[in-house]
């Protein structure tokens, strides 16, 4: 069977993020049923709908790097008990202009992970309300909460905790399923 293409956005611009390493490490996990991009976020512009109908380059690379992939990914923290600024400008310019949304009827999962006690919890809501009850996605069932434990991801980038690894096993498998039942749907329409 042929591999997935997902593409994993991440909802955090910082280096160093510790969303960016589960990201990672979660593509590193899912090799054997998926083929991974990250589409680039930190370098879009403030969203402006100036400028929807005339699309920055790195607008226009984002929204082909989503419509090119079968599903698509969210690692994203939670900021103020709410989704990234960075992330919510992706979504806003992946929605626009009106008629050429990437989201509607692309499949989506979502985790994230923070130190704290309930991870992106929060943040992981708002983005099933954005993304699935307003643009049209079809957003996994499921939750994947993930605290964040120094000991969490090995310097080999891969998921160390066994119970935690066979959890998000579980989750990307889920996924894949997702994409499976949607494959036959997808090629028809195509």
């Amino acid at each position: 069977m042929a591999k997935f293409k997902i593409a994993i956005v991440v909802g955090s611009n910082r280096r160093e993020s510790l969303n960016r390493k589960l990201a990672h490490a979660l593509g590193k996990l899912g090799a054997d049923k998926f083929d991974v991009t990250f589409p680039r976020i930190d370098d879009l512009p403030l969203f402006n709908q100036d400028h929807e109908n005339d699309l920055p380059a790195s607008v226009a690379r984002f929204k082909a790097d989503v419509n090119a992939a079968d599903g698509v990914l969210i690692v994203t923290p939670e900021h103020n008990r709410s989704i990234p600024a960075a992330l919510k400008n992706a979504i806003d310019w992946g929605a626009r202009p009106y008629g050429t949304s990437v989201w509607g009827g692309k499949a989506i999962a979502i985790t994230g992970t923070s130190p704290g006690a309930i991870g992106t919890a929060v943040a992981q809501q708002h983005l099933r309300t954005i993304l699935g009850a307003f643009l049209g996605a079809l957003v996994m069932g499921g939750e994947a909460y993930v605290t964040f434990k120094p000991d969490l991801i090995d310097a080999n980038g891969n998921i160390a905790d066994a119970g935690t690894r066979t959890f998000l096993q579980g989750f990307l498998d889920q996924f894949a399923t997702l994409l499976g039942r949607l494959a036959p749907a997808q090629r028809a329409a195509a």
